[in-house]
């Protein structure tokens, strides 16, 4: 199988090394990466050239943008920019952060789940961040959902929905929608990504209400979004997060924001959010 990786960066020269260096140990390389350089001011690009005169699956896309980074939106219009410079010969593709070690069997497990089972639309392992000289689980969602910063998808699954979102929800709706054509979405536990930057650390102020949009344009409704909310903000142990997302939720729909999926897909989505709040209470 053949998988295309594509990074967005913006200022990573400080771990865009190690991200591609973990990446040319792969056990299984990838055909081809593509490193979307979105407006960088540091060395970023050049370290990308460096990699790419020595490793020609690497190729590097120059792309002028806003410097303020706004969860969801920025990344995926980055994405965007490289998905546009690659063809469709590839079984397998990548969105990756340029803030990531990835154990060096890392594509050739994913691979294997993906061959093991025709119905896998999604895999990925989990992330670790360093705490006290330890890396330890960035234990900030459910252990059957994917982050953000490693997703594969079988290309049938990424065509049939639509390619990637672009908002804040993006990583949340991929998987939902999977779920509502049929697909499996696989983590695997033994594969562990050290993720070299907190997630949210470059997020600023105006970002705040953006989780709960997310939540509103997800279709989740009040409660869920309340119960989705509540335990968010205590994962991340910052409780007052959840006045900002209700505050994000009501501000959404009352500016009557569109819906990241169909109303079919929406009903979905909450039928499903609620079997799963029924299967941990009960």
């Amino acid at each position: 199988m053949r998988y295309y990786a594509i990074i967005p960066a913006h200022n990573e020269e400080a771990f865009m090394g190690l991200t591609l260096q973990s990446l040319a140990a792969q056990t299984v390389l990838p055909a081809k990466v593509v490193v979307v350089n979105d407006n960088s001011t540091d060395k970023t690009a050049a370290i990308v050239t460096d990699f790419a005169e020595k490793h020609p699956w690497i190729t590097l896309v120059n792309k002028q943008s806003d410097a303020v980074h706004m969860p969801g939106s920025k990344v995926i219009q980055a994405f965007h920019a490289g998905q546009a410079t690659i063809d469709n010969n590839y079984d397998i593709i990548v969105k990756l952060d340029a803030d990531l070690i990835l154990p060096s069997d890392y594509f050739e497990t994913v691979l294997e789940a993906f061959k093991n089972d025709e119905k896998v639309g999604m895999a990925g392992g989990f992330a670790y961040i360093e705490k006290n000289g330890e890396w330890i689980l960035e234990n900030l969602t459910d252990k059957d959902h994917i982050r953000g910063a490693f997703k594969a998808y079988r290309k049938e699954l990424f065509i049939q929905m639509g390619g990637l979102r672009t908002a804040m929800g993006w990583d949340t709706v991929d998987e939902l929608l999977a779920k509502f054509y049929g697909w499996k979405v696989i983590t695997i536990e033994r594969l562990k990504v050290k993720h070299l930057k907190p997630t949210g650390a470059n997020y600023n102020k105006a970002a705040r209400y953006k989780q709960g949009e997310a939540f509103y344009t997800l279709g989740y409704g009040f409660t869920i979004t309340a119960i989705a909310g509540a335990k968010l903000a205590m994962r991340k142990k910052k409780p007052f997060l959840f006045i900002d997302y209700i505050n994000g939720f009501l501000k959404a729909k009352k500016e009557g924001k569109a819906l990241l999926v169909s109303e079919e897909q929406a009903k979905y989505i909450r039928s499903y959010r609620w079997k799963k709040i029924k299967e941990k209470l009960f």
